[in-house]
């Protein structure tokens, strides 16, 4: 068990897969208060009443265009006045909208960058600050192995090479404010995104995978925690993968 008993945490895209396990996790291990931000709000709603029974967290859900600086930082302002702080930021909230480069649409590179880049931007913007302020904080955010490059995958690879970057400078500037900030590289993890993918694909990917099986989201939620802890304190600018030995 970890000590988050004084702690308040936000996780973004927390609805559903990846986001849902790290907003869960807190919550086993006594997070006093985690907001849960997400842009679908049928499915926000009741990922906020299934974490209302996991613990006794204060738990509250905010549905939000990350996209739009505006509505973000006022999101955030009703987080703090909610909460009083927030020590933990985790930028999960991504999309992908793959195709071959040659045939990928203006439309859909701007989109994928809109969420997944200028979205982190933007909820790290409006709550850094007040980690400066109060002297503390832990930055994660949630990258990808394809980062380093993969097909039909231009717009996604180029925004997750970029939160790398932007996590390491990070890393750089908070530190000497009590702020680390640490990325992950999960990769083959069984959320809903992984349903797009053709059936003789996956059968492919199980067969080389070395561990023959798709990570769990609260696999990658356990990393996530752990970084967030004290115990991960001295741990500052790293890119982690959790991938069970893929793409190595």
């Amino acid at each position: 068990m970890y000590n988050f008993s004084d702690r308040f945490a936000v996780v973004t895209g927390a609805a559903q897969g990846i986001g849902y396990s790290i907003a869960e996790r807190f919550v086993k291990e006594g997070i006093k208060g985690i907001a849960l931000i997400d842009a679908n709000a049928e499915s926000l709603g009741k990922a906020v009443e299934s974490l209302k029974g996991v613990g006794s967290s204060k738990v509250i859900g905010c549905h939000c265009n990350i996209v739009d600086y505006e509505e973000v930082k006022r999101t955030m302002d009703g987080i703090l006045a909610a909460f009083g702080r927030v020590d933990i930021l985790v930028n999960n909230a991504g999309i992908t909208r793959d195709a071959m480069f040659h045939k990928m649409t203006v439309d859909n590179w701007r989109l994928v960058v809109d969420v997944n880049l200028n979205g982190t931007f933007n909820c790290t913007h409006t709550l850094v600050n007040q980690m400066r302020a109060n002297g503390f904080g832990r930055i994660v955010n949630i990258s990808s192995k394809s980062a380093w490059g993969e097909v039909g995958q231009a717009n996604y690879a180029a925004t997750k090479a970029a939160i790398i970057g932007f996590t390491k400078t990070l890393a750089k500037e908070g530190a000497r404010k009590g702020i680390t900030a640490n990325c992950l590289e999960p990769d083959f993890i069984e959320t809903p995104m992984m349903v797009a993918i053709p059936e003789e694909n996956m059968k492919m990917r199980l067969s080389q995978a070395p561990m023959q099986r798709m990570g769990r989201p609260d696999e990658v939620a356990a990393t996530v925690v752990w970084l967030a802890s004290d115990e991960a304190s001295y741990i500052n600018g790293a890119s982690i993968a959790v991938n069970g030995g893929t793409r190595t």
